[in-house]
């Protein structure tokens, strides 16, 4: 692992002040110097490290996905990602494992699994080097009710192997479900607390018991487990906070209350809203069959009205709202997680600046990792970015491959910066 030198880089630092002209040294997987520049100031010159002159490049953290699901096979329904054969869905896994990273996701929040393992067993071959992929926590399957969100048995077929989600009713059913996933390795446990309305079952309705929650909260956490929650009814956010659960995906239909809850434990929960699934299930999903004509008879259309009413009340209070949009659907495919940091900045009044450090700064807790990811800090992991443009300025460019002119993660290149021509040409895309 060669040290590597960045100089002529204007640098956001994560800290949210403006970005300022710098040199970054990094040595081993490591930041060990970063130094303002300008008015004829340099640093010292590092012997043996790479020297990489970035042109007047943004360089930046590696950005956090809080909403991952890689087994998620860019299919139209849970069924289509279900059936996936093991083989062939462990290798699209993995690559789409590489996927995030080479569009500058250098950690992911997995948000649960088509397939018990699938998880365990990427988060595993990326930490052993076995294949290339962002820094993961891995997630269980969704654990669901019967005739529930992720209940895809058929009468015909019942046995729950057949299920896109793990089947429980009642408190013991509930805490084997746990325990069996704590076997596996997992880092969270992710429980449907409310419905999807494209399955059948509203998002305004909830399932589960409080007794059932409350088990499954208790043994994860008896476990040293974080659990997560699938969560757009009012109640199912209410529960998420009473019951200590700390990741909230969605929260579409926060009332009053509920954000009092929220920003009254504000530092205890990450809200990971989603708004990639509502906007585009309810304006470009139609080669799917699902027209705005259908979608809104569905109750999408209101649904997104109130989650981005929620977020804004959210964002107003200072509650963690993180980029992951339920990438992984036909209409959501993986890859175009970046438009989740344009849709905080287009639809939550979020500035770019909030949007950055959303999918920066905020990251670090959210990986339970505190400040070690998410900052150009001396004495943070090398997690960076090389930028062309500047994304305070337009967001979107994150959303170009090109525009990502190099992935550092580790303190080693995913993708190495191209070669320039000149000193006075700009980075080759």
């Amino acid at each position: 692992m060669a040290d590597v030198l960045f100089t002529n880089v204007r640098i956001f630092d994560g800290g949210g002040e403006t970005p300022f002209m710098g040199e970054v040294l990094v040595q081993g997987n490591r930041i060990s110097r970063v130094v303002r520049t300008g008015q004829g100031i340099r640093s010292a010159p590092v012997a043996g490290a790479q020297h990489i002159d970035g042109a007047g490049a943004f360089l930046m953290p590696g950005m956090v996905e809080a909403h991952t699901h890689f087994s998620w096979n860019d299919q139209p329904s849970l069924e289509s990602i279900q059936r996936m054969p093991p083989e062939e869905h462990i290798l699209w896994c993995a690559q789409v494992a590489r996927r995030y990273l080479d569009m500058g996701w250098t950690s992911c929040v997995g948000a649960a699994t088509a397939k018990p393992r699938l998880d365990v067993v990427i988060r595993n071959a990326i930490n052993d080097g076995t294949i290339v992929g962002p820094r993961y926590l891995a997630a269980s399957q969704e654990i669901t009710v019967p005739g529930g969100l992720g209940d895809t048995t058929a009468p015909h077929l019942p046995q729950p192997e057949f299920a896109f989600g793990a089947v429980v009713s009642g408190v013991e059913e509930m805490r084997r479900c746990v325990r069996m996933f704590c076997k596996y390795g997992v880092d969270s446990l992710k429980i449907n607390l409310s419905g999807e309305s494209i399955t059948g079952m509203p998002s305004e309705m909830s399932q589960f018991t409080e007794e059932e929650i409350r088990t499954c909260v208790q043994e994860a956490k008896a476990w040293g487990k974080r659990v997560a929650a699938h969560a757009r009814s009012t109640w199912s956010i209410k529960q998420c906070v009473r019951q200590g659960i700390e990741v909230i995906y969605h929260a579409s239909f926060a009332d009053e209350e509920a954000l009092d809850l929220l920003e009254a434990h504000k530092f205890e929960h990450f809200v990971a809203p989603g708004l990639a699934w509502l906007i585009n299930t309810c304006h470009h999903a139609s080669a799917w069959g699902l027209t705005p004509e259908v979608t809104r008879k569905m109750g999408y259309h209101r649904e997104l009205e109130a989650a981005i009413e929620s977020m804004k009340g959210m964002r107003r209070r200072g509650i963690r709202i993180l980029p992951g949009g339920d990438y992984g659907f036909a209409w959501t495919p993986h890859g175009t997680n970046a438009k989740d940091l344009e849709y905080f900045v287009k639809y939550i009044g979020m500035s770019p600046m909030e949007a950055l450090l959303s999918a920066t700064a905020w990251g670090g807790p959210m990986m339970k990792m505190g400040k070690e990811i998410g900052y150009i800090r001396e004495g943070c992991l090398a997690d960076i970015l090389l930028i062309d443009g500047d994304p305070l300025a337009d967001i979107t460019i994150l959303q170009e491959r090109s525009r990502i002119l190099a992935v550092m993660k580790d303190g080693e290149f995913h993708r190495a910066p191209p070669l320039r021509q000149s000193r006075t040409t700009r980075w080759a895309a």
